[in-house]
């Protein structure tokens, strides 16, 4: 069997699994499996054979691309239903946990990390603490959705994740700038200068761009020039002309991505249920492929470089370095001690994690990039399995013991 027969066949494989999946969807909703968990063994299943039939640069290419897509269209997504008007009415956790819990976070896993290994330097130390924060509801899925859960504590979670991986991309910008820099030895001053220009210029070109498509998409709707079926191809473009714009004037594309879908989001003043409609099938569809190629490549060789240091990194950032940081956010918050410990336990690592490591790995050089693909590894890994069997169980308790 030649290879690129054997390359037909791993994909017709995977594109009989993503049917399959799709077509038990309630079903395994109903069980204490979750899609991340799945895919993540599906994937590392398959890593042999897609190694076998592919060549490197194929996966590598492959991969880089599916990440940038992926991110890219979660970050615009998440943001665009994250309502302002929303947010006065409950916006004091959200804010709580976003504003003193991921700096919080953040501090608390480069000491972490430092501490453990020194030899990485804190420069590494914030990269990895700043790819590890964000957290991602759909592993979780059934806490936010679950009618057990009081609806203060889901609507928080729900914010909270979609707004941390955006929130959390100028830490994961300026780690993966000053330590790349310490292999390059480069100029301090115009990496600063770089990474306030990327950071500065993203949210511009973001702004520009939500604020006019939104205004188009609204004189589009109230003249009825606008099909129902072109209003996800506005989405799509949206989303990545943000990126490219930021890209051209040099800003963050991925910052603008997000900063574009908060000001569409708030902006438009029609129903906005096409955005969500296709994240629920592309997204659905990008979020399998990015779990799998998570099991498939990445997890492999995380397990490689793997040892006692990166499994106990991810077990305290899944730990106390999450749990702390938000119990010290909410003290005060008149939350009961048990809503402070599932607040802080439903902090799953998963799709922002994976795709920051894709796309940081592929544009930086660093020194200890084996370890930072290990702890990434390990926690997302960690994460996947415990987030997703204890969120079933997790949220019958809560609303049992809040009288549900």
């Amino acid at each position: 069997m030649n290879q690129n027969m054997q390359f037909d066949l791993v994909v017709l494989g995977i594109l009989c699994a993503f049917m399959a999946y799709s077509l038990v969807t309630r079903a395994v909703d109903r069980s204490l499996l979750t899609l991340p968990i799945i895919f993540m063994c599906l994937g590392f299943a398959l890593s042999e054979p897609l190694r076998m039939a592919a060549p490197p640069e194929v996966l590598d290419e492959g991969k880089r691309l599916l990440a940038e897509v992926t991110l890219v269209l979660v970050l615009f997504s998440d943001a665009s239903h994250v309502q302002f008007s929303q947010l006065r009415q409950s916006w004091r956790l959200p804010a709580r946990m976003l504003l003193i819990g991921l700096p919080l976070s953040i501090g608390l896993g480069t000491l972490v990390t430092f501490l453990v290994s020194p030899e990485g330097g804190v420069a590494m130390a914030l990269l990895t603490a700043a790819v590890l924060t964000p957290t991602d509801a759909a592993l979780g899925q059934s806490v936010v959705t679950s009618a057990n859960v009081p609806e203060k504590l889901s609507e928080t979670i729900n914010v909270e994740s979609g707004l941390n991986d955006g929130l959390v991309l100028p830490f994961v910008l300026l780690g993966a700038i000053l330590a790349s820099a310490g292999m390059a030895n480069a100029a301090t001053d115009g990496l600063a200068l770089k990474a306030v220009l990327q950071i500065v210029l993203g949210p511009l070109a973001g702004i520009f761009t939500g604020w006019v498509v939104a205004r188009l998409m609204d004189v589009a709707q109230a003249r009825r020039l606008i099909a129902a079926s072109a209003e996800g191809v506005v989405f799509l473009a949206a989303a990545f002309a943000a990126y490219v714009q930021a890209t051209v004037i040099g800003g963050n594309g991925f910052i603008a991505a997000f900063v574009a879908g908060m000001i569409f989001g708030n902006t438009y003043r029609h129903n906005i249920r096409f955005v969500r409609e296709f994240m629920e099938g592309a997204g659905l569809l990008l979020t399998m492929s990015a779990f799998l190629v998570f099991g498939a490549l990445l997890l492999p060789d995380g397990l490689a470089h793997a040892s006692m240091k990166t499994v106990l990194i991810a077990v305290l950032f899944l730990t106390v370095v999450r749990v702390g940081a938000i119990w010290l956010s909410l003290l005060g918050s008149g939350l009961k001690t048990r809503e402070k410990l599932f607040l802080g336990w439903f902090g799953p690592r998963g799709l922002a994690s994976i795709l920051f490591t894709l796309v940081i790995i592929d544009e930086f050089e660093f020194a200890n990039e084996a370890e930072l693909l290990a702890c990434v590894s390990m926690t997302v890994a960690l994460s996947i399995i415990v987030h997703g069997l204890s969120s079933t169980p997790l949220a019958r308790w809560i609303g049992r013991v809040s009288g549900r």
